[in-house]
């Protein structure tokens, strides 16, 4: 049987690579839960923790290929329905994938064993939601909003806690996380869906929230205005609503692609919620941490999409015949295969790094907020330990959001070129995953905003910090070493370009932020490859290709950089036109 762990060479060698046992170490509070509810099942060490995670991956890469995948094309084409009630009843297909996904155990997969989850760290996660977007990238939007169980967890009091994540473990609740409003995309802090209480305390929600994915789901967290005199984000609370009478599905979007996932427009009639956590920490606090980790999955849904579609373009390419010989073997097209092949083994790289840090980070400040060390040297390096990985993580979720996306939908679209007119028919996937990629690069902030977010991490020292620990590691192959010394060089020339970019200000960085981010990621990623192709004469081959061509853009972007080029600004009128009359 198939088996979309089992067959993805690099998604095997990525968690063998990473450093799966630091990470269980920490997840597990280094195997000290003896006790309680659920600890019969909790590893007794690294290795037991290592070989569960493994053993969770074989079963959704089971589930994800011999499931899933079959029901992909029918849900595309079923997509859900709106009821005249109000409530939206849910594609055949995508209803049995919920099932299959909750009979496998896998719907509380980071939520804590005591609550009938399966503890399994962030990174680990992430790669199921490779595998599921692979299968069926409408699908790991319902399945990767496991992350509103996780905000309960992280911020919500014992009652919620104990009423709602069990829930979520055993597959009985979907969630969804509603922010945009139709004057609220991007600038939430211009939310104005009101929070009010009635005469028995009650936390009311009255107004609309537009673009809501699973916005039919059981459990809806909402960004409401709790605070009217304050219009900024600081008057933002976080809500808990049930799905009920109150609450309507006013509209299902009619979109370009991923159809089984629902998009709605909701209506909030009064509706009562709870609490989440404390006032005004809605937004500043609670919605950020909810974001960073639904753009890493976003990062994830785009892996899988793109592994889908870059297999049907490689077989196609394989086995179809032109002027004597397989297509593969023209030039131009054997190019753009293993273009594809690097871009998604970048993006690969630099989206298990983030999903690394994201475990490192978030465990350091659990345990900081849980269980702080009594030993003063061990607490204060914790705590230096916390605010380098925080950074970092504010850098590398950006990062690796915009550029797997980005990539996503290059390599589908040239999946359909491959394939030629083959490609623009139904009758292969790689039209749909194009349509499904289309998405990646807008929702849960577009490129331009995740550039905005990444540059400042690049400008603000993260980026030089961390590669000069890169830096640190010599390698012995001459091959290898001259491709570091090149690393080493192009650091020096991006820390000349951002002195350049601060001395012209923050709309300079901005408008030359994608050139900047660019050149980090071949420097920061080549570390990445370099560090991988140690143990593998395929990353060998990898990281020289992408060094090699990335040093080339990467001189080009820097060039522009520091070349004072405002025009795209000062001349706009002149440059864009006239706005057209219709």
């Amino acid at each position: 049987m198939a088996n979309f762990f089992e067959d993805n060479d690099d998604l095997q060698f990525l968690f063998d690579h990473l450093d799966l046992h630091e990470i269980a170490a920490i997840q597990e509070d280094d195997f000290t839960m003896t006790d309680g509810p659920g600890s019969e099942y909790a590893p007794v060490d690294a290795d037991d923790a290592v070989d569960n995670y493994r053993r969770v991956l074989m079963i959704a890469g089971d589930v994800a290929a011999n499931g899933i995948a079959g029901r992909a094309e029918q849900v595309d084409q079923d997509g859900n329905h709106l009821n005249d009630d109000g409530t939206v009843t849910l594609g055949e297909g995508v209803r049995q994938n919920l099932k299959s996904l909750a009979q496998a155990d896998l719907m509380g997969f980071t939520l804590p064993r005591s609550y009938g989850g399966l503890n399994c760290p962030t990174t680990v996660f992430t790669m199921a939601c490779e595998m599921v977007a692979r299968a069926d990238a409408s699908l790991v939007n319902l399945f990767g909003l496991q992350g509103i169980g996780e905000t309960i967890y992280a911020f919500g009091d014992d009652t919620l806690k104990k009423e709602y994540l069990p829930k979520f473990c055993h597959g009985e609740v979907t969630g969804a996380m509603a922010l945009t409003e139709p004057d609220a995309g991007s600038d939430l802090q211009a939310v104005g869906l009101k929070a009010w209480q009635d005469d028995d305390g009650q936390w009311r929600l009255t107004g609309v929230k537009r673009f809501i994915t699973n916005g039919c789901g059981d459990v809806i967290l909402t960004l409401a205005r709790s605070e009217p005199d304050i219009k900024d984000g600081r008057g933002l609370s976080l809500f808990l609503v049930d799905q009920g009478p109150r609450l309507k599905v006013r509209h299902l979007e009619e979109k370009l692609g991923i159809h089984g996932s629902p998009t709605c427009e909701l209506v909030y009639d009064d509706v009562p919620g709870k609490l989440v956590g404390e006032r005004q920490l809605g937004l500043i606090r609670y919605v950020m941490s909810l974001m960073n980790g639904a753009r890493l999955g976003i990062a994830a849904q785009a892996l899988g999409i793109a592994e889908s579609a870059y297999r049907v373009a490689r077989k196609y390419a394989n086995s179809r015949k032109q002027f004597g010989q397989s297509i593969e073997q023209l030039p131009a097209v054997a190019e753009m295969l293993v273009d594809m092949k690097v871009s998604m083994e970048v993006a690969r790289a630099l989206t298990y790094e983030c999903a690394r840090i994201c475990d490192l980070d978030n465990n350091n400040q659990r345990v900081l907020e849980t269980n702080p060390p009594t030993d003063k040297a061990e607490l204060k390096k914790r705590k230096g330990d916390a605010r380098s990985y925080k950074r970092l993580n504010g850098m590398l979720t950006p990062m690796c959001k915009y550029y797997s996306s980005e990539m996503c939908v290059k390599v589908s679209n040239d999946a359909v070129q491959v394939l030629g007119g083959s490609g623009y028919m139904t009758d292969y996937p790689v039209e749909r995953h194009l349509r499904d990629a289309r998405i990646t690069n807008i929702y849960e902030g577009t490129s331009q905003l995740q550039i905005v977010a990444a540059v400042r991490g690049v400008c603000g020292g993260s980026f030089e910090k961390r590669v000069d620990e890169f830096e640190a590691h010599e390698y012995f192959d001459k091959g290898l070493h001259e491709l570091k010394t090149k690393l080493v060089e192009g650091k020096g020339r991006i820390l000349e370009a951002i002195g350049f970019i601060k001395q012209h200000g923050t709309n300079y960085m901005d408008l030359h932020g994608r050139r900047l981010v660019d050149a980090a990621l071949v420097v920061y990623v080549g570390h990445l490859l370099l560090r991988q192709a140690v143990k593998s004469e395929h990353k060998a081959a990898i990281v020289r290709r992408f060094i090699e061509t990335g040093f080339e853009t990467l001189t080009c972007n820097l060039a522009q950089i520091m070349s004072g080029d405002t025009s795209a600004m000062s001349e706009f009128e002149l440059l864009a036109g006239p706005v057209p009359a219709a």
